[in-house]
């Protein structure tokens, strides 16, 4: 066999493989779109689940996927960062620097229904939080975690050298060097890598069942107090979120037209998360044109 043909070969599969996955993602999609989309509409967005009657919508459970999703990010993003910026520029090669990054590989491939059970044990239990919005965010923070930190290092890593140097030896201090120089570079990538790793939160739901709880309490949209039991600010109170609401209409739901909720809950859930990965790539794109104009 010739080079000639074994390249064609070698095209021809890796044509053949990719385009099966894009047909597999796009018909799994499609049926779950196909099912639900139907059974979307406004009040099914706003309203409140029933639990053996018929006309329940998903308002509690989309807001509670939202808050959630805040919350994740307020701690997740700083902590993500700090722990990127030490990675990338102060941590030295040495058997401290590998323990961390094997610490940080091991816990992105840590499975959910583990890290539900030690949110269970640990934050749930142990420090009393209880089945809640903060410890569900908490839990979350474990897998969004490991991505943060390798998307803040890589991003800081691709910075030109040249640019790096150019700062210190103008005198600036290594800090300085790294909030004026380096993280406006790599805050398009950065930013594109915290929308992607948002979008997991929407669908993660077997370590939610174990930190933020299988039910909602009926929230009252006219108190914004967060210290409320019954406000939608309360990070403190129990949230069934959407991917959560979707399992439990499946595996119990007494209404007979659960099929038809669950089937409406998924088309929404996709869509969002669909909307989250466009977006992510359309605004990394627009930081990158901006920063790439004003260079």
């Amino acid at each position: 066999m010739n080079a000639k043909t074994a390249d064609r070969i070698a095209t021809a599969t890796i044509i053949g493989v990719a385009s099966l996955i894009v047909l597999i993602l796009a018909g799994l999609l499609g049926f779950i779109l196909f099912r639900g989309v139907s059974h979307i509409s406004f009040d099914f967005l706003t309203s409140v689940p029933q639990t053996i009657k018929a006309g329940g919508g998903i308002g509690p459970q989309l807001f509670n996927s939202l808050f959630l999703l805040l919350l994740t990010l307020i701690i997740t993003i700083p902590l993500g960062l700090g722990a990127g910026i030490y990675m990338s520029e102060y941590a030295k090669p040495g058997r401290l620097t590998d323990s961390i990054r094997l610490v940080v590989e091991v816990l992105s491939s840590f499975p959910s229904i583990v890290v539900g059970l030690f949110g269970l044990l640990v934050i749930v239990n142990l420090f009393g939080f209880g089945f809640s919005l903060f410890s569900g965010a908490l839990a979350l923070t474990v897998f969004n975690l490991p991505l943060m930190v390798r998307i803040t290092e890589q991003s800081l890593k691709g910075v030109p050298r040249e640019q790096k140097e150019a700062s210190l030896a103008l005198g600036l201090s290594r800090w300085k060097t790294i909030t004026s120089v380096m993280l406006p570079i790599a805050t398009p990538t950065i930013v594109t890598g915290t929308i992607l790793a948002a979008g997991r939160v929407f669908g993660e739901a077997a370590a939610l069942l174990f930190t933020a709880g299988m039910s909602s309490p009926r929230l009252d949209f006219s108190n914004w107090n967060p210290l409320s039991p019954t406000s939608p600010l309360n990070p403190f109170r129990p949230a069934e979120t959407l991917a959560v609401h979707i399992w439990k209409i499946n595996s119990e739901g007494l209404a007979p037209d659960a099929a038809e909720i669950a089937a409406g809950a998924s088309a929404v859930l996709v869509i969002t998360v669909l909307l989250f990965n466009f977006s992510a790539r359309w605004f990394g794109r627009y930081l990158h044109r901006r920063f790439t104009a004003t260079k």
